[in-house]
């Protein structure tokens, strides 16, 4: 018998990345067992085209950028990754070979992190074309990352380098240059750091990623924590790509600051922590910087220049509305 072409589609392109507990995606459903002695996280992110990601990005990076991005929320939480649930929506006439490279991507990078698809769903749509993606994680009971703990007095962390993702949107829109191509590499594929997440959650008060850009994220542990915080805008880390543009252009760093799409790991500690949390970076691989400090006071996240002065910002980072 003939498949219809909904399952036809689904059985070329995604029963190929189903792993044990997707039945073959021939259920409605998952069956999966829990490690024992761990604790099931659970997160969920959408893409939109046009919105996430351009519409002449390669099919097979729009694939790792959706999986990555929600694999970075395991990596705020500093949980192990365990599967994925994806609902697709193409836009109707999506070229067969387009679906085909977005399910090479997310194979490619199933390999990378050791994880596998365990079922979902796929429709057609008017457009745009939307995906969504629900990942599953472990951690030791107890031992989860929560954005609420800080203390005023903390140091607050980043992981890696802020504003490549912001900087190289407009590097692939042509509003900016990067010969590099570091800047639209960083956009298109962002780093999870899962072996950070879970080399750090013994030591520090709270933490999560920095996908809405890093002044609003700072703003979220601030709100949790009930107390404010300062950044020094010099200590903020740049990729030699990015203090390049900076350089030729100051108002390039409040985009840095605030722009988003960084995926990078934000996290407060206390100050006698700090050699733990460097130690932890070293052995994950991920370099990390100390950028500011938690401070007594209202919600409010002050990026001070090198005069000490806050840095006047337009806005704080993306919003969806």
């Amino acid at each position: 018998m003939t498949l219809p072409p909904e399952f036809s589609l689904i059985a070329r392109h995604f029963l190929p990345l189903a792993g044990e507990g997707a039945l073959d995606l021939s259920d409605d459903a998952a069956i999966l067992d829990v490690p024992p002695g761990r604790q099931l996280v659970l997160a969920a992110d959408a893409m939109v085209a046009g919105v996430h990601f351009l519409p002449d990005d390669p099919a097979d990076t729009i694939g790792r950028k959706l999986l990555r991005v929600n694999l970075s929320d395991l990596a705020a939480m500093g949980a192990a990754p365990l599967g994925y649930l994806m609902t697709t929506a193409f836009t109707k006439g999506t070229d067969d070979a387009w679906i085909a490279g977005f399910a090479a991507g997310l194979a490619e990078d199933q390999r990378v992190f050791g994880i596998t698809a365990l079922g979902g769903d796929t429709v057609a749509t008017p457009g745009p074309t939307s995906l969504s993606l629900t990942i599953l994680g472990t951690v030791v009971p107890g031992r989860a990352i929560r954005r609420a703990g800080a203390r005023a007095g903390d140091d607050v962390w980043v992981s890696g380098t802020i504003g490549d993702g912001a900087l190289g949107l407009r590097v692939l829109r042509g509003e900016l240059d990067d010969a590099t191509g570091h800047l639209a590499r960083r956009y298109r594929l962002p780093e999870p750091r899962l072996a950070l997440g879970q080399a750090v959650a013994d030591t520090v008060h709270a933490g999560m990623d920095v996908s809405d850009g890093l002044v609003q994220d700072l703003g979220h542990l601030c709100r949790a924590a009930r107390c404010g915080a300062e950044i020094d805008a010099a200590a903020v880390p740049l990729s030699a790509a990015a203090a390049a543009l900076v350089a030729r252009d100051a108002a390039l760093l409040p985009i840095a600051l605030t722009g988003g799409d960084d995926y990078e790991l934000l996290f407060a500690a206390a100050p006698g922590a700090a050699t733990a949390v460097q130690d932890a970076a070293r052995v994950a691989g991920v370099p990390v910087t100390r950028i500011g400090r938690m401070v007594e006071g209202a919600a409010e996240v002050a990026v001070r220049g090198a005069d000490g002065r806050a840095l006047a910002l337009t806005r704080g980072g993306w919003s969806h509305f």
